[in-house]
């Protein structure tokens, strides 16, 4: 039996008239009911774009798609009655308490009123906001907000929820709370499409993983296929300084069929034979008296994945790389502004 597809899209395609920027190009996405399907790309990759015109925010030059069924060109009105929308930046008013934000959303939603106070109740239990409710958002912390925006797209239990970039900016604590929130949705039956730049949350809470860069697919599969597909080894080389990893680089570019990648005094490098890879490294290195710091073989992570298909790591806080996957054999990367 076929499985049943929550979303559908093909052909999306949207040029921005200023700048003539071309966001999204031929972008096909399905998602399976009651999975999780993540969204990868640089900032300005067509991501949001992709979720903008999903839920019905913004119309495609080209292209269909449906939300359970639901054209979101010839039935905006149906696909809005199944999906609940958090985005990066918290979408609730900070004049109104908790409560009052998520029982205003349930009369948006013509819920009946007794049936809004106790969803409003029970959401405020689950995200851990009961004691807070009472309370204006102005006085909340960013991971609360974050919560309660979350919530709010809970309010009418819609069976697909888009979540655009939703952990962005938040302390890791904040980050693995909303994971087991997201993992719990997930397990009572919703369907998620995620866009995230943070390669660990994908990693644990996506089944499957398409990769978009400059408005177009460039990759699609299991994170474990996707890291199967870039090579069997990461060798990280720790040099003495940037020069030096410059040198290095030149010497050993031989080794590998994709070319090294440098951060600081790191020489990275993707091999499929990697004790003996490392080896000849050696070798070479102390042949021609280059002076090596470290040297560390590694499993590829997503972030390898990311690196390889689009030329850049993604836009993450110091603090995010340093709790992720980028702290074996090499320095944690430099803070972003």
């Amino acid at each position: 039996m076929a499985e049943q597809l929550a979303v559908a899209a093909r052909g999306l395609s949207k040029t921005y008239p200023k700048g003539g920027v071309k966001a999204l190009e031929d972008f096909d996405l399905e998602v399976p009911a009651g999975q999780v399907v993540g969204l990868l790309g640089p900032n300005g990759a067509g991501k949001t774009t992709a979720v903008r015109i999903l839920s019905t925010t913004l119309r495609p030059d080209a292209g269909t798609a449906q939300i359970m069924g639901h054209d979101v060109i010839a039935d905006p009105d149906g696909v809005r009655r199944v999906i609940g929308l958090a985005g990066q930046y918290a979408a609730v008013d900070e004049n109104l308490t908790g409560f009052e934000n998520l029982e205003m959303v349930g009369r948006r939603c013509h819920l009946p009123r007794p049936s809004v106070n106790a969803r409003a109740d029970e959401l405020l239990e689950q995200f851990g906001l009961a004691d807070a409710g009472g309370r204006v958002v102005k006085t909340y912390s960013g991971g609360m907000r974050r919560r309660l925006d979350l919530a709010a797209a809970l309010v009418a239990r819609p069976p697909v929820l888009f979540l655009d970039e939703p952990t962005t900016g938040l302390d890791p604590q904040s980050r693995l709370a909303l994971w087991d929130v997201i993992e719990a949705l997930v397990s009572g039956g919703t369907t998620v499409l995620l866009t995230t730049q943070y390669l660990e949350e994908a990693d644990r809470l996506c089944k499957d993983i398409v990769v978009i860069d400059h408005g177009r697919i460039i990759a699609h599969g299991t994170p474990a296929n996707l890291k199967a597909d870039l090579g069997a080894t990461v060798l990280d080389l720790m040099m003495t300084s940037p020069e030096a990893a410059q040198s290095a680089a030149l010497l050993l570019s031989d080794l590998s069929d994709k070319p090294a990648h440098l951060e600081g005094s790191t020489v990275e490098l993707t091999v499929d034979e990697g004790p003996k890879t490392a080896a000849e490294a050696l070798r070479r290195l102390d042949a021609s008296e280059h002076e090596l710091l470290g040297l560390a073989l590694r499993e590829p992570s997503l972030d390898d994945v990311f690196l390889s298909l689009t030329g850049q790591r993604t836009e993450v806080d110091t603090e995010a790389v340093v709790a992720g996957q980028k702290t074996k054999g090499r320095r944690a990367a430099k803070e972003t502004s």
